[in-house]
């Protein structure tokens, strides 16, 4: 029998086969994870709706499949005498049959109780379901109107919280003498950064920023949030920083609409956190930043960023940013021409904090702690002149580091 791609995504009609997690000739349980698969820069696992042996591939990585497309061959466990196992599924960390969710139910399930609202979900939808023997009228959909997705199906599978661990990142700097196939994450960078440069008339603006309070706030802190179990780091300062200058200056937190010929501001803050990976580089989305305090989007970050380095990203995890930060002080570097995360309009990239000799207002040499902010912006939105504005809040604010341990809303 033939298993095709089910829908993956609201709108997505194909994905990138990234690689297989069986082999010909294996046998599977349902909800064990068959393939790792890519569209949007967010890889997902797609489970088997079966129980069976897998008998040949009919895709190999890098490929791209359609919705519908076949992947696999396999002969199901009932066709092959065996005798069909439980409706239970099966942990992808262990292989082994364990209980998730009350909406996995033993036993045939109809996807839409009496009473209850029609459920919405692609037919490939409701045909997993029906094989994983999961009720549909028990799940939120994430999709349009409520609309059920698949990896609102497999969110399920996968509901066991786990403790955040750090993800060791190790990265291929390539072999002399030989040649890499751009697919995957690679090639979902090149043309998102191709396109960026092509379609966006960039410009850039650096400044410096004397930041030696948050250093001495941040330190005073640290332990205090460690034994909370949150990681401080300066990051989350920045991020504040950075919502507080947007909400002064709207007209940064926006994209453009070439269709319509408008500009779009926002009116949530969405903050992307570009992170990276073995694969290269993502950006998870920090969402309604400036409904959270300075530890709770510290806890994001570590949570977005060791998910992305991990390859574990959720789709909605990487969709949706309407402004970026990135950093190249961890790797040392001091200022740097950041390429522009469209439709944003905006990007900040932050160098290294360095201790250096500075002058005082009376005229005093002191040692401050320094960083360079690199900014660049769309053109035909941000104006030289906004673009200072907008640098020169976010120093403020970096330079009232008090103010930004606030819980919002004060």
């Amino acid at each position: 029998m033939d298993f095709a791609l089910p829908e993956i995504g609201e709108g997505v009609y194909e994905a990138e086969l990234i690689r297989w997690l069986v082999e010909p000739g294996a046998t599977v349980k349902r909800g064990q994870p068959l393939a790792e698969v890519m569209t949007d820069k967010a890889t997902m696992e797609v489970p088997a709706p079966f129980s069976g042996t897998v008998t040949a591939f009919r895709a190999q990585p890098g490929q791209q499949i359609k919705v519908g497309q076949a992947m696999l061959i396999y002969e199901s466990a009932m066709a092959s005498g065996g005798r069909q196992p439980p409706d239970s599924v099966v942990s992808k960390n262990h292989g082994v049959d364990a209980p998730r969710s009350p909406v996995i139910r033993n036993g045939p399930v109809r996807a839409e109780a009496a009473g209850r609202l029609p459920v919405k979900a692609a037919p490939s939808v409701r045909q997993m379901a029906r094989k994983l023997g999961i009720d549909l009228s028990a799940i939120h959909g994430s999709g349009p109107e409520g609309r059920i997705l698949i990896e609102d199906v497999t969110s399920i599978l996968s509901a066991k919280p786990q403790a955040a661990t750090r993800v060791e990142i190790v990265v291929d700097y390539g072999k002399p003498g030989t040649r890499i196939k751009m697919k995957g994450l690679r090639r979902t960078i090149a043309q998102r950064m191709a396109q960026s440069k092509r379609a966006i008339p960039h410009y850039s603006y650096v400044d410096e920023c004397d930041v030696t309070d948050l250093v001495r706030v941040r330190e005073s802190l640290r332990e205090t949030f460690a034994r909370a179990g949150v990681k401080l780091t300066y990051l989350p300062f920045f991020v504040k920083a950075v919502l507080a200058a947007l909400k002064e200056i709207p007209i940064v937190n926006s994209s453009l609409d070439e269709q319509a010929d408008e500009i779009v501001l926002h009116d949530r803050y969405h903050i992307g956190i570009a992170a990276a990976t073995p694969a290269g580089l993502m950006v998870p989305v920090i969402r309604d930043a400036d409904q959270k305090d300075i530890g709770t989007i510290a806890r994001e970050i570590e949570r977005l960023s060791n998910a992305a380095r991990a390859g574990k990203s959720r789709r909605e995890d990487l969709l949706g940013s309407t402004f970026t930060i990135t950093s190249v002080g961890s790797h040392g570097g001091l200022i740097a021409t950041p390429v522009i995360n469209p439709p944003e309009v905006g990007i900040l990239a932050l160098g290294k904090i360095v201790k250096r000799p500075v002058y005082d207002a009376a005229g005093q040499i002191r040692p401050a702690d320094m960083i360079y902010l690199s900014l660049s912006f769309d053109h035909r939105v941000i104006d030289g002149a906004v673009g200072a504005v907008f640098a020169n809040a976010i120093l403020r604010h970096l330079q009232n580091p008090a103010a930004l341990l606030l819980p919002p809303h004060l």
